[in-house]
């Protein structure tokens, strides 16, 4: 049975009106599909609508948290201590609010394929859209290969029979094999993973606090011991700049709700309420592990141990320190589970980013097909094997392998956000220039347009100081790690734009209209005369949050 229609020219809801404002055929279009599009199967990405909303909020309150915070906070506890470490998980955070404002503003809108990466093409030049893409995709097959790195390090540890390059490569085709299974599946799993993950922070924040206090048997109350001793900062400015690139690292991933978006079944109603859950994530998980790790744990611990191939975590030295030996193994079972969400994660954010390029010519075509279930087979497997980087272990070590690529990881992370901040500052400027007003838009970005530019400014500054420390003394080989990306996206941007001979937007002419959608939900009201969103137990939970 086919569902009924409605005037697109009466069509505003939720505070949207997608009435076009320009009579062209492109915008008239753009606008019957949405009020029709009610497909399993996105038809620009073919890929399957299948993520449910308390998926979604799950992964923007937990999702691709893992070791990289649990052990990376170690090296940047060291690096700068505690006051530094939570200086820069506040002021990253306070970035990342920004970024995620303007991100929800821009994907509640246009949640259909590409994310940020098409977003720049259509608001900005195609070339920029390009090296937005392959810096973000960098991210992900950095972070990708430092959770291969931990998970078979965390194995190898318990048992030193299979080499680690054996624990790597069941893991490789175990990831690959779960990816393949299709979108419902990772939601699924991703969402009862990261609920794991809350609740053992949680209880450590608990542990913490009783430890702290004395609580613990055989232990005196200590409270700010480490704030003194050794020191609330490690090396003045130099600890707190070396900090920020770490902290980058950690918080990369919220904004990954905007890649998941095409994938979503209501994305009008999931995508606002996912923002939203991201200040929750900042101020409990990050402010809360930041402040946590640096009471429990003193900034001149062995990071490493046994010659520097085995990881150790802030919350493992916690736990021994306090006469929990064995505690060691607790956290390695809990770093293990958050490595199966993190690398998971990290594989699907990486090959639907390839997908979308490819599919818009800014990637190779055989990247963009997906399967008749809407499973990307050909991107999900070219991102995995990029897993393979984190073998640098079997010759450097797992804490040098780990450091080497958090810190090309950290730098894409801020090239990236500021990159979203510019297109959300040119969307602004075209939704007005074209007649748009603001009550039109169905999430309104708080505080804009000092939260746009506050984003692009600190996000750039972020990008060049976060190497202040390979400067004094001078370190070649960790200053070219530290901004060879830089470069690297400029040089990107002037080939293709050079190569293909793009062209910057005019505001005055960009396309406005396509790429929105309806949710996929809203067709069982339609059929039922009762218009509006659909209301379940899960959004009234995670709305109350």
């Amino acid at each position: 049975m086919s569902l009924p229609q409605r005037d697109p020219k009466l069509l505003k809801e939720d505070g949207v009106s997608i009435q076009a404002h320009d009579s062209g055929d492109g915008d008239q279009e753009a606008v019957h599909a949405e009020a029709g599009d009610f497909r399993a199967i996105d038809p620009k990405s073919g890929v399957k609508r299948g993520l449910k909303t308390r998926h979604l909020s799950m992964m923007a309150l937990a999702g691709i948290i893992g070791p990289g915070l649990l052990i990376g906070s170690g090296g940047a506890l060291k690096a700068g201590g505690p006051a530094s470490l939570l200086i820069g998980f506040g002021i990253i955070g306070i970035i990342a609010f920004s970024i995620m404002q303007s991100l929800g503003e821009l994907t509640t809108l246009y949640p259909s394929g590409g994310a940020f990466t098409d977003l720049g093409d259509r608001f900005i030049d195609k070339a920029f859209g390009v090296a937005v893409g392959w810096n973000y995709f960098i991210i992900w097959f950095c972070v990708l290969a430092n959770e291969y790195n931990v998970i078979s390090s965390v194995t190898v540890f318990w048992s030193d029979k299979i080499p680690l390059y054996g624990y790597f490569l069941i893991y490789w085709f175990a990831f690959l094999g779960f990816q393949l299974l299709g979108v419902e599946t990772f939601g699924e799993a991703e969402f009862w993973l990261a609920l794991v993950k809350i609740v053992g922070l949680i209880a450590y924040f608990l542990f913490s606090i009783i430890y702290a206090a004395g609580g613990v048997p055989n232990n005196s109350a200590f409270g700010f011991k480490y704030w003194h001793d050794p020191g609330a900062f490690v090396d003045g400015f130099k600890g707190v700049a070396s900090v920020f690139v770490f902290c980058s690292t950690f918080y990369a991933g919220v904004e990954s709700v905007a890649v998941a978006a095409t994938e979503t079944k209501n994305p009008r109603v999931a995508v606002p309420l996912a923002i939203r859950q991201v200040f929750i994530r900042i101020v409990v998980v990050y402010m809360g592990s930041a402040f946590f790790f640096g009471l429990t744990c003193p900034s001149n611990f062995d990071v490493s141990s046994d010659a520097g191939r085995a990881l150790r975590s802030p919350m493992t030295i916690a736990l021994q320190t306090a006469g929990w030996q064995s505690g060691v193994h607790l956290i390695n079972a809990f770093i293990f589970i958050t490595c199966l969400s993190a690398v998971n994660s990290s594989i699907y954010i990486g090959s639907r980013t390839l997908l979308y390029m490819a599919q818009d010519g800014k990637a190779p075509k055989f990247l963009g097909w997906t399967d008749r279930r809407g499973v990307p087979i050909p991107a999900i497997v070219f991102t995995n094997l990029f897993g393979a980087l984190s073998m640098m272990n079997v010759s450097t070590g797992a804490a040098v392998a780990y450091d080497y690529i958090v810190n090309l990881s950290g730098v894409s992370t801020f090239l990236v956000w500021a990159s979203i901040s510019f297109i959300h500052i040119r969307f602004r400027a075209a939704w007005k220039v074209q007649g748009h007003t603001v009550d039109e838009l169905p999430f309104q970005s708080l505080f804009y347009p000092y939260s746009a530019y506050f984003g692009l400014i600190a996000n750039i500054f972020l990008a060049f100081v976060q190497g202040w420390g390979t400067f004094a003394p001078w370190n070649a080989g960790k200053f070219v790690d530290a901004y060879i990306l830089l470069p690297l996206f400029g040089i990107i941007f002037v080939v293709y734009k050079l190569i293909n001979k793009t062209e910057l937007r005019d505001i005055h002419t960009v396309d406005l209209q396509s790429g929105r959608r309806r949710d996929l939900e809203e067709a069982k009201e339609v059929h039922h005369g009762k218009p509006g969103k659909v209301k379940t137990l899960w959004n009234k939970v995670f709305s109350s949050v």
